[in-house]
């Protein structure tokens, strides 16, 4: 069965369906609204699943959400470095290479106070 299927909505009309980062079918309705003001991994991810399946194109994606193309691609980079997870905005540092991760950071620091 493919990740993506044509559904027939109550009033008749078709509309694509696809099958989202948590397993579920998700359709553009599923989409995070567009005045999303608090971005958690899970509308992140939903945003970059309907893009990759053709929900909704890149462009469209960015206007509605005001994301910048890089912003865009830097959440679908780190999916697929490191899953969902990798969307968490505390880590975000860890993931993107900005800082040692913090055990690094920790023995760097107890060996600075040495």
């Amino acid at each position: 069965m493919s990740s993506r299927e044509l559904e027939m909505s109550d009033d008749g009309s078709s509309g694509a369906s696809v099958i989202g980062p948590e397993g579920r079918p998700m359709t553009e309705n599923d989409l995070p609204p567009p005045d999303t003001k608090r971005w958690v991994m899970r509308r992140k991810a939903e945003v970059v699943a309907g893009v990759r399946s053709g929900l909704i194109s890149l462009e469209e994606a960015c206007r509605r959400y005001t994301l910048s193309v890089e912003e865009f691609l830097s959440w679908q980079r780190l999916i697929d470095s490191h899953g969902m997870r990798g969307l968490r905005a505390t880590r975000l540092q860890d993931y993107r290479g900005n800082q040692p991760p913090p055990s690094v950071r920790s023995r760097m620091a107890s060996t600075a106070a040495e």
